[in-house]
C-alpha cells in the first residue's frame, strides 16, 4: 500500500513564505511525475506545480516567480516552497504522485494523493 503524508501548511502572512513537504512511503517501485493542486472553498482543484522525474517543472501562471517545485528521489519527497504568499493562495494543498507499486501484480503506475494541508494567507 502506498500513501503520501504532507506536512508544512498553516497560517502566514501576505508576502510571507511557506514550505510545504510530501513524503510517498509503502511498496514503491518508481514514482514518476509529483505535482501539487489546490482547492479552494467553492472552487475545483486546480494544478499549482509539477515536476517530471528528470526534473522538468511546470507551474500555474498564477504562482510563477513565487513558488518552486522540487524533488528528492532518495526520500521519496516532493517539496513547494512557497514566497510572497498573497490570499488568494489560500486553499487546502494536496499532493500528488504517478506510483508504480510492486506489490500490485500488473506493472503500472497509478495516481496518488495526500490527504491534504491547510494554507491559510491572512493579515
Amino acid at each position: 500500500q502506498v500513501q503520501l503524508v504532507e506536512s508544512g501548511g498553516g497560517l502566514v502572512q501576505p508576502g510571507g513564505s511557506l514550505r510545504l513537504s510530501c513524503a510517498a512511503s509503502g511498496s514503491i517501485l518508481s514514482i514518476n511525475a509529483m505535482g501539487w493542486y489546490r482547492q479552494a472553498p467553492g472552487k475545483q482543484r486546480e494544478l499549482v506545480a509539477a515536476i517530471t522525474s528528470g526534473g522538468v517543472t511546470n507551474y500555474a501562471d498564477s504562482v510563477k516567480g513565487r513558488f518552486t517545485i522540487s524533488r528528492d528521489n532518495a526520500k521519496n519527497t516532493v517539496y513547494l516552497q512557497m514566497n510572497s504568499l498573497k490570499p488568494e493562495d489560500t486553499a487546502v494543498y494536496y499532493c500528488n504522485a504517478e506510483i508504480t507499486d510492486w506489490n500490485l501484480r500488473k506493472s503500472r503506475s497509478y495516481d496518488y494523493w495526500g490527504q491534504g494541508t491547510q494554507v491559510t494567507v491572512s493579515s
